[in-house]
């Protein structure tokens, strides 16, 4: 506790790349034998006369074990802010590797003796290599740089990181260079890098949760946020299926969600349905939904006599549309919601509103 400037003092442990506890991705980051408390998180780390870098987290579960934002990683920051006006994030290659120490799998995908690297074992789709390399590809090199069969690169006189690092430091729209060995043959092949977002978002900062209420059922957006109300252990105690999907599944498509039932808001509308809770939503009346607002839009404009919503676990809802309609109103007004969306999607479907306006005009 206390006002004044907090000093704390330690020895660098470790330098490596590290999960960032702000962040989705791996980026390199200093360790020091140092507590990191929430006094002087943020504070710089200096070296002599030299800022060596950020404290930014502590280890939890350890004493004394500190991380330190270094230097290369913060210059990387300031200078996309500075290009572009604003924070997109780390360069990402998009895909998945496994090592190749073991001889007989380099044999089997035809390795030389002397060749190094790692199996691409997936590929993002919204990644530029999703087009260029293929499932089986072995990768050898990155921009010039060997990758070793663990997946390292030389790095700091006889230290090794994961070549991860080497993409983290590109900028947004690069391109790298890659060698890969596919059927045999070696290519090299040109890849744009850019930041990918994960399919349920890691963390939601100055952003207000987006939700539907329709009928009682409230629909929202899947994020890990929402996953950690669970409790510290809420890799555990969170609905299996869908803390898997967080922390596995990939994007088919630009500004997909996974969209689930949350909670059911009492009603004589939905009588028999108060138990279908922490399910993904699949469709709605037939259509496959791609996000909330997606939802939303299939919702409010239905034109049939039944709403028919698929859920997870081969569940369903099945509601009469105006009698769902009316009975929205009336549970909003006995829970004291303002409003059955969130200022994003009311936001989104007034400018569906004025365009078709403009065009019936």
């Amino acid at each position: 506790g206390g006002d004044n400037i907090s000093v704390t003092k330690g020895v660098v442990s470790r330098v490596e790349p590290t999960q960032y506890a702000h962040g989705a991705t791996q980026l390199m980051a200093i360790q020091i034998d140092a507590a990191i408390n929430p006094g002087n998180s943020g504070g710089p780390a200096i070296m002599g006369d030299k800022v060596a870098g950020v404290a930014f987290q502590n280890l939890s579960g350890a004493e004394n074990i500190g991380y330190i934002i270094p230097v290369p990683v913060i210059k990387r920051f300031i200078s996309g802010v500075e290009e572009s006006g604003k924070y997109s994030g780390f360069c990402s290659l998009g895909i998945s590797c496994q090592a190749t120490e073991n001889i007989q799998i380099r044999e089997c995908f035809g390795m030389r003796p002397e060749m190094t690297g790692v199996l691409v074992s997936r590929i993002n789709p919204l990644s530029d290599a999703y087009k260029i390399l293929k499932k089986d590809d072995i990768l050898l090199e990155f921009d010039g740089v060997p990758i070793a069969n663990d997946g390292t690169v030389p790095f700091r006189n006889r230290e090794r990181i994961t070549f991860d690092h080497l993409v983290s430091m590109k900028k947004p729209e690069e391109t790298a260079v890659i060698k890969v060995l596919r059927d045999g043959k070696e290519h090299e092949l040109n890849v744009t890098l850019r930041p990918l977002q994960p399919l349920v978002p890691v963390h939601q900062f100055d952003k207000l949760p987006s939700y539907y209420i329709f009928a009682g059922f409230v629909f929202i957006p899947l994020t890990q946020p929402y996953l950690h109300e669970f409790g510290e252990d809420w890799y555990n105690t969170s609905p299996r299926r869908l803390c898997e999907r967080a922390l596995r599944e990939l994007p088919k498509k630009a500004g997909q969600q996974l969209v689930i039932l949350s909670q059911v808001l009492m009603d004589d509308i939905n009588v028999g349905y108060e138990r279908l809770a922490e399910l993904q939503v699949k469709k709605v009346n037939g259509v496959e939904v791609e996000n909330l607002k997606h939802l939303c839009s299939i919702v409010e404009n239905c034109t049939e006599e039944n709403l028919r919503i698929d859920l997870d676990d081969e569940r369903m809802i099945v509601l009469k549309f105006q009698n769902a309609r009316l009975a929205t109103s009336r549970i909003l007004k006995r829970h004291r919601i303002p409003s059955a969306m969130s200022n994003d999607l009311v936001d989104d479907q007034a400018s569906k509103g004025e365009t078709e306006a403009s065009c019936t005009s």
